[in-house]
């Protein structure tokens, strides 16, 4: 099964973009009434505060593209921000049979996805992904493929 969020990503662009023009407007706004109009007063910081608290939103959410594949005998998770400087993007692959367990932790507005893994050195590891930004559809679509995996790594064990 292939998941992919990667065609939503000319709509982050925009949304990032709209956001940084959102805080150099409140940047303008704010120098032109600190120092010619002083009419808003102390609500003047306003126009800083509410574009920075968007853009923190928009980051804190984590990596905006997700792309997730389990055609084959491995796994495949790619995790990236629309902006590629800003963040290192995530990229693993492993076999399916090295898949333990998962977990999705949903709190308010940030989902993520962790991965155990079984590894020769440490016996587990645990991988993290940001999948804020995928729809509940698909986080339903990932949960029923991980699952499926995990049910067939039992069956060929048990």
């Amino acid at each position: 099964m292939r998941l992919s969020n990667r065609n939503k990503a000319p709509v982050y662009n925009f949304i990032n973009t709209v956001l940084l023009m959102i805080l150099v407007v409140g940047i303008a706004g704010f120098l032109l009434e600190e120092f010619r109009f002083n009419v808003l007063g102390v609500e003047s910081y306003l126009l800083l505060v509410i574009p920075v608290a968007l853009i923190v939103f928009f980051y804190m959410n984590g990596r905006q593209v997700f792309e997730y594949d389990s055609d084959g005998e491995a796994l495949n998770f790619k995790n990236r921000n629309v902006i590629p400087f800003l963040d290192r993007p995530l990229h693993d692959e492993f076999p399916k049979y090295k898949l333990i367990s998962y977990d999705i932790i949903n709190i308010f507005f940030v989902k993520r996805l962790y991965i155990t893994i079984s590894s020769k050195n440490s016996g587990s590891t645990i991988l993290k992904y940001q999948i804020s930004y995928l729809t509940k559809k698909e986080v339903n679509d990932l949960k029923f493929s991980l699952s499926k995996v995990i049910k067939a790594n039992n069956e060929k064990k048990g």
